[in-house]
């Protein structure tokens, strides 16, 4: 029997002629854009801020103070809509962070030590200048605990700056920018693990331990029933949250557990469609077999990342950033800034330009790294100037610091200001650093040259 040509083959739905087909696909190609997801949170952020700053804001706080709770036998559940969110929605964010940074370490650009030196050392100076920078504001006073939120990076929002220059900014750059906000991310997490964790429920760490090994196991001997790994990480999820440890680490060590290997060799697939295109007659367990040994080609990590990415970045985070960044504004908060909100609004700006560009120097200058090609030191400062956008981590770290109100606002208020000043300012530099002309060979220039 002859094989349906292309030409035979029928358009799907979406790019049929039918009218809601029509209504979808600019969707499609906008989801497509590599900034699209920060722009989702840029519109949500301004709904939170807009919503939060008009006559029905009571509205806006009595949905997130919204009590959800639920019981099994003896055991009760209760969290507020708000906290949910930052702590149940959160880890699932953190679980593609996780899986981002497993595939980086095993196969990507965290593998070769060279490579991430550089990016690693930026990363560094990015949390560590900014933080002293917040504690030299606020150091022995109550708003000395905020000095973690400066330290992250807002990957979404960052690369979404980025990816608006075009073709302005070399691939490289923009390589270089996502291995300091993987690298970041680490940060950010053994900081919250380490150093907001109130109380510690160490019968619960026991029992966390336990899943964390029992998952483990199951991905080594290759079980992938998507179920049964959900219902470990939900159950670690528990673990984790009853323990007084901050349930997103759950998120994390899930992802770190996800294989980033393929289980089936990807020629070995290819070779078997082959040999299913030459035969007539397939059987349906010819077809399954095929099947699963192109799925086992991709990498659970990959397969879980592309699933995902699109619900952390257009539901996740926007509801996130919706729920976090309806602050109340005042002209008194911005003419008369509280020593929080000048902390952290400083601290991400200039703490974070002057940590990113002078590590990188010292990891150039002591040889233990070099720009990549077709990167300069303008590039440098850009990707400095960028980082300080630390929305959404920052927000986060934010609500472990902060029992106060006043405190949580004004912290709001500095990552806010921060963020558009740092997003202006790192287009600003990005541009000029393409006007700048083709980039010096950095090997061959001495260290004072490279520097300059």
């Amino acid at each position: 029997m002859a094989k349906p040509s292309i030409a035979s083959a029928q358009p799907t739905f979406v790019h049929s002629d039918h009218t809601l087909a029509k209504v979808v696909r600019p969707f499609i190609r906008f989801s497509h854009v590599e900034a699209s997801g920060g722009i989702v949170l840029v519109v949500a952020t301004i709904v939170a801020l807009i919503w939060a700053n008009s006559p029905w804001n009571a509205g806006y706080e009595a949905l997130w103070s919204t009590s959800i709770r639920f019981e099994f036998g003896s055991y009760r559940f209760e969290e507020d809509l708000g906290h949910l969110v930052n702590d149940l929605l959160m880890a699932v964010f953190f679980f593609v962070v996780g899986m981002e940074i497993k595939r980086e370490l095993i196969l990507g650009e965290l593998r070769d030590r060279r490579a991430v030196a550089l990016p690693a050392m930026a990363a560094l100076g990015g949390m560590i200048v900014p933080a002293a920078i917040y504690l030299a504001f606020n150091a022995g006073s109550a708003g000395g605990t905020g000095w973690g939120i400066p330290m992250a990076t807002d990957i979404a929002f960052a690369l979404g700056v980025v990816a608006l220059l075009g073709n302005r900014v070399p691939t490289s750059v923009k390589v270089l920018l996502l291995t300091l906000a993987i690298v970041d991310d680490i940060g950010a997490i053994v900081v919250i693990a380490v150093f907001y964790t109130e109380r510690v429920e160490f019968e619960f760490v026991v029992a966390a331990i336990a899943v964390v090994a029992l998952v483990a196991i199951m991905h080594r001997v290759r079980v992938v029933y998507p179920p049964l790994i959900a219902i470990g990480g939900c159950v670690l999820w528990l673990a984790i949250y009853e323990s007084g440890i901050h349930a997103t680490i759950a998120g994390v060590i899930m992802g770190l557990l996800t294989p980033a290997r393929p289980v089936q060799n990807e020629l070995e697939a290819e070779e078997l469609v082959d040999v299913l295109e030459r035969d007539d007659d397939i059987k349906p367990d010819e077809v399954r077999a095929a099947a699963f040994l192109i799925r086992g080609s991709v990498s659970a990590c990959d397969r879980l990342i592309d699933g995902l990415h699109p619900w952390t970045s257009y539901l996740i985070v926007p509801i996130f950033a919706l729920a976090n960044a309806g602050i109340a504004l005042s002209s008194d908060a911005i003419t008369s800034p509280s020593a929080v909100l000048a902390g952290v609004a400083v601290a991400l700006v200039i703490g974070k330009f002057i940590g990113v560009a002078a590590f990188s120097w010292i990891a150039v200058r002591l040889g233990w790294g070099r720009l990549p090609d077709d990167v300069t030191w303008g590039h440098v400062l850009g990707v400095g100037a960028v980082a300080g956008i630390g929305f959404t981590v920052s927000l986060f770290i934010t609500g472990l610091a902060f029992d106060d109100n006043s405190l949580q606002q004004d912290a709001k208020i500095g990552i806010l200001l921060a963020s558009v000043i740092a997003a202006g300012g790192g287009a600003a530099i990005l541009a000029l650093a393409h006007r700048g002309g083709p980039p010096p060979d950095t090997e061959a220039l001495t260290p004072e040259a490279a520097s300059l």
